[in-house]
């Protein structure tokens, strides 16, 4: 077996380096400049293969929520060092009416994950376009999904430190990090760009969160299987985006000027179940968005950004349904006798029945400001305010921090502070905030 894939791997290069045309081996490169891993297989460019490779990893400082516990030792604080996200993907056209796009790594590991976690497909896709620009159908594993524009975002080209993890409302708890087993239609009709979805979810039951018990608030059922819709509708007012990939940009660092409106869906019938009493209450689970983005440059050389996003969504997945978020838990239990709502480590209620705003904005600097070397920085903020029916105030979070882009979002370091609410179990009211400090490390060939 070992033999046949090492002839395998080797026809592999052999057959896209003999492809390769003359203009997509570089000449010469600019001092600091990454090259794309991309053979054409003609001139144009339109059939070809890539590879691209992403790596971010965390280094944080955590202000633990009360009674945090890390190996049965109260810890107030913690620093751990994670793999946000390892991936290698591969994208192939080799018809232009045909796409085939694969998509595996590893994400959230630290020192308290199992050893020898095994990679993962996150991405399995296969794409027909029976009418060029207008309508591309594909089907398999994929990002294809709404309801928001970072319901599927592009991960390396994302403005703040990560991307708002509300837009990504069912994330592993029927699909795999967002990823679904969907057909789906996607195209362009002049400046209106739509993509529409049905998937079939992933058993709650083989999830990490599944809870079996049922109570009176709202929880995704095991019981049943129903289908979930999904759709998002953007007109792109200025430049055109890609649509070749689910994920969207987050900014494109002055080399685009954009500005787009949209609006999207998400839709299961009775998804999640509560009880009413002594009954058994099934829900179905939707949420309703508008989202607009902006991402320009204002000098006339192109070389500074202004980006800003700003969505409101309005998510129902029955009564009292809530989930608080821990990304890398640096806790292993908690003391319950001075447990909060949040629960251990830095989780915090980020996902709920209710109403939530998102705001980002950053601008990236005049690379001219700091020498010839094409380095930059990127000052950011952003927010996420949410009036979940569950609790009795507001869920607002803050972010703030700053890109350090040493060859653009192919090699950024980030450095980012976070300010979270925590919540009283008993009256459900915030009873204080706790903070935590990130650098990321970024690269993304």
């Amino acid at each position: 077996m070992k033999r046949i894939s090492f002839i395998i791997l080797a026809l592999l290069g052999f057959t896209c380096l003999h492809a390769a045309t003359p203009d997509s081996i570089p000449a010469k490169k600019k001092p600091f400049e990454i090259p794309e891993l991309k053979w054409k297989f003609n001139e144009s460019g339109s059939r070809f293969i890539r590879f691209n490779l992403t790596a971010q990893i965390w280094n944080r400082l955590n202000e633990s929520n009360p009674g945090t516990v890390l190996e049965n030792v109260p810890k107030p604080y913690t620093f751990d060092i994670g793999l946000r996200r390892v991936r290698m993907q591969i994208t192939a056209q080799p018809l232009e009416w045909l796409l085939i796009y694969t998509q595996f790594g590893i994400n959230n590991f630290n020192s308290l994950s199992p050893r020898k976690a095994g990679d993962f497909f996150h991405d399995a896709i296969v794409e027909f376009t029976p009418w060029k620009r207008h309508l591309s159908l594909g089907t398999g594993l994929g990002g294809w999904t709404g309801s928001m524009r970072y319901s599927s975002p592009a991960i390396a080209s994302i403005l703040m430190y990560d991307a708002p993890l509300y837009e990504q409302s069912t994330n592993d708890i029927n699909d795999q990090f967002l990823r679904k087993l969907s057909i789906y239609a996607k195209g362009k009709f002049g400046k209106f760009d739509y993509r529409v979805i049905l998937s079939d979810p992933l058993s709650i039951s083989t999830s990490t969160l599944y809870d079996p018990k049922i109570s009176e608030f709202a929880k995704f059922t095991p019981k049943g299987k129903s289908l979930q819709y999904s759709g998002y509708f953007m007109y792109q007012i200025f430049d055109e985006e890609s649509n070749l990939l689910p994920y969207i940009a987050g900014t494109y660092l002055g080399s685009k000027k954009v500005l787009n409106v949209g609006v999207g869906f998400l839709a299961q019938p009775s998804a999640t179940w509560n009880l009413a009493g002594t009954d058994t209450v099934f829900h179905p689970m939707y949420q309703a968005s508008a989202d607009v983005f902006v991402d320009m440059p204002l000098a006339k050389s192109k070389d500074d950004c202004f980006t800003a996003y700003a969505g409101y969504s309005y998510y129902n997945a029955g009564p009292g349904y809530i989930r608080n978020l821990a990304v890398m838990n640096p806790a292993t239990g908690i003391d319950p006798t001075k447990a909060s709502f949040n629960g251990a480590g830095n989780a915090f209620p980020i996902i709920g029945t209710g109403h939530t705003i998102l705001a980002q904005t950053g601008y990236k600097l005049p690379s001219h400001l700091f020498g010839t070397t094409g380095f930059s920085m990127q000052p950011y903020v952003g927010t996420q305010m949410s009036k979940f029916d569950r609790l009795n105030s507001w869920m607002g979070t803050v972010d703030a921090g700053m890109n350090f882009l040493l060859v653009g979002h192919k090699a950024k370091i980030s450095l980012n502070y976070q300010n979270r609410p925590v919540f009283d179990n008993g009256t459900l009211k915030q009873s204080g905030r706790k903070s935590g400090f990130i650098i990321q490390y970024q690269i993304a060939i």
